[in-house]
């Protein structure tokens, strides 16, 4: 997900995202122990997305300041 798409979603999907993707960067990570997946860039990416959605909640919060 871009950061303009990221952007365009309300404080609340945000959150809603981040905790899905958390979900699913801990079952990668668990399939992956158990056995090679076919990519394992996909939890580089996915940890990049769980960064993008925390920084986003971060700038708003302090933005509210």
């Amino acid at each position: 997900m871009k950061t303009r798409e990221i952007k365009e979603l309300t404080d609340k999907e945000i959150q809603e995202r981040l905790d899905t993707e958390n979900n699913n960067l801990a079952r990668l990570k668990m399939n992956h122990a158990i056995s090679p997946l076919d990519n394992p860039l996909q939890i580089k990416d996915v940890r990049r997305t769980i960064a993008r959605f925390a920084t986003e909640l971060r700038q708003r919060e302090i933005n509210k300041k």
